[in-house]
C-alpha cells in the first residue's frame, strides 16, 4: 500500500471526520462518547479569532487516520502557560508508523509557538501502547488521580 501521509491543522470540512475519530478514540479507551452538537462547538473553539482548541488531522491519500487536539492552560505554581494534549489518536493501522512523533513534533511547534514550557496530559492506566510511545518520547508520568465534578443545573446550550 502506498501511503501519502500528511498531518496538518484541522480544517472546517474535516470536523465530521474529527467526530468520527473521536467515536473510535472513546472506544479505544473504553470510554463513553455522547454526541450533542460537537461539531459546532468545535467549529466556534477552533476557528474563531481566537481559537480555544488547536487541532491537526493525520491523513492518507485524503482519508482521515489520526488526530491531535491541544488547548493552553496556565499553571499556578509556576505561573506559567503549558499545552495541555487534550487529544491524541491514531487508528490502529497507522500505529506505529511514525506518525505520533509527527504529531509530538506538532505539539513541541505549537508550545514553543505559545511560550509553553512544558505540556501535559493524560491517559488511561491501561494504554500500554501509548504510555510506552510517551515513554520513548522522553515524557515522565506523575501519578495522580482524575476526578470529574459535574455541574448541574446550568443551561449551557
Amino acid at each position: 500500500m502506498n501511503h501519502d501521509i500528511k498531518v496538518q491543522p484541522i480544517e472546517p470540512g474535516q470536523l465530521d471526520a474529527l467526530l468520527e475519530l473521536c467515536r473510535e478514540h472513546a472506544v479505544y479507551e473504553k470510554a463513553d462518547f455522547r454526541e450533542d452538537g460537537q461539531v459546532g462547538r468545535w467549529h466556534t473553539a477552533m476557528f474563531s479569532e481566537q481559537p480555544a482548541l488547536h487541532g491537526w488531522m493525520a491523513t492518507d491519500n485524503g482519508e482521515p487516520c489520526g488526530f491531535m487536539t491541544v488547548t493552553v492552560d496556565f499553571a499556578t505554581w509556576s505561573a506559567k502557560p503549558f499545552a495541555y494534549l487534550d487529544c491524541l489518536y491514531l487508528r490502529e493501522p497507522y500505529r506505529r508508523m511514525g506518525l505520533g512523533r509527527a504529531f509530538f513534533e506538532r505539539l513541541r511547534e505549537f508550545a514553543a509557538a505559545h511560550r509553553c514550557d512544558w505540556a501535559e496530559w493524560q491517559t488511561p492506566p491501561d494504554n500500554e501502547l501509548g504510555i510506552g510511545f510517551y515513554r520513548r518520547m522522553g515524557a515522565t508520568a506523575k501519578a495522580k488521580a482524575r476526578f470529574t465534578y459535574e455541574i448541574e443545573g446550568l443551561d449551557l446550550s
